[in-house]
């Protein structure tokens, strides 16, 4: 078998597998493919009435919803990746007795799932703004994609370290609530860096999420310029995780093979 054999075998496992997540996922709840744009919708409904009583307004003169929608899906993308990759071995172990699945390929059709699903969600939010207000504009879909890009391989290279730290020790499990829940307040959802005092600024941007969701609102919105956000630093983060989560999986594979 030449290489773009395997390479075509292994997509088509991977497509069978996001498939098969995508029945699991939606299909056994009444509210189904529905749900996944719920759960957005209500966090962006909650900050947008908090903005509206509290008489705050967007930085820049951002549309609210656009910029609520750019921060929470940015986010939810990154850390719903991240959860769904790191309980892909435990939710998936019988499938991993077929000689073809590996744990990368069910990390990788969880991946595509969950940006699939974020993408429209995004699409369908900011879409059902455009037409309330009759104006869509966009300053660069490509960067918008990109930093969404950007976020879904972040979650998803985090997701294999912890799916694998999870075989050694089932404590992990229990560590992705607090690690995630901080984040969601520190990664530049309800703010810009721009609008931050610089020693603010300097500490928040360590945190990478932050940087997708900079890039995301730098797309978008023509007004915004991300002066601050750096792919490269992302990228860093994702090839030091997926590193070290191909490391610990190699290191693990005895063992889930053996239970």
């Amino acid at each position: 078998m030449t290489l773009v054999d395997g390479a075509a075998a292994q997509l088509r496992v991977v497509h069978a597998l996001a498939l098969r997540e995508t029945k699991t996922r939606f299909g056994t709840h009444r509210l189904g493919y529905l749900w996944a744009l719920l759960e957005p919708a209500f966090w962006i409904g909650t900050f947008y009435a908090l903005y509206a009583l509290a008489g705050r307004h967007t930085p820049g003169g951002m549309d609210l919803v656009p910029f609520l929608a750019v921060g929470i899906v940015s986010y939810e993308l990154f850390s719903k990746t991240a959860d769904r990759g790191s309980a892909a071995i435990g939710a998936n172990k019988a499938l991993l007795f077929y000689p073809h699945v590996h744990t990368i390929d069910l990390i990788a059709a969880r991946t595509v799932l969950e940006a699939a699903t974020y993408v429209m969600v995004f699409v369908v939010i900011v879409g059902a703004h455009a037409l309330a207000v009759q104006e869509l504009v966009v300053d660069s879909l490509l960067r918008t994609l990109w930093g969404m890009a950007l976020a879904s391989l972040l979650g998803a290279t985090l997701g294999l370290v912890l799916c694998s730290l999870t075989v050694v020790s089932p404590t992990v499990e229990r560590m992705k609530g607090p690690l995630m829940r901080p984040l969601f307040w520190i990664s530049g959802l309800f703010f810009t860096a721009e609008s931050l005092p610089s020693r603010a600024r300097d500490v928040l941007l360590w945190n990478p999420v932050m940087h997708c969701v900079e890039i995301v609102r730098d797309g978008w919105f023509p007004q915004y310029t991300a002066r601050h956000a750096s792919a490269s630093y992302v990228l860093a983060w994702i090839v030091a995780l997926a590193f070290a989560g191909l490391t610990l999986e190699r290191a693990v594979r005895r063992k889930v093979e053996v239970t």
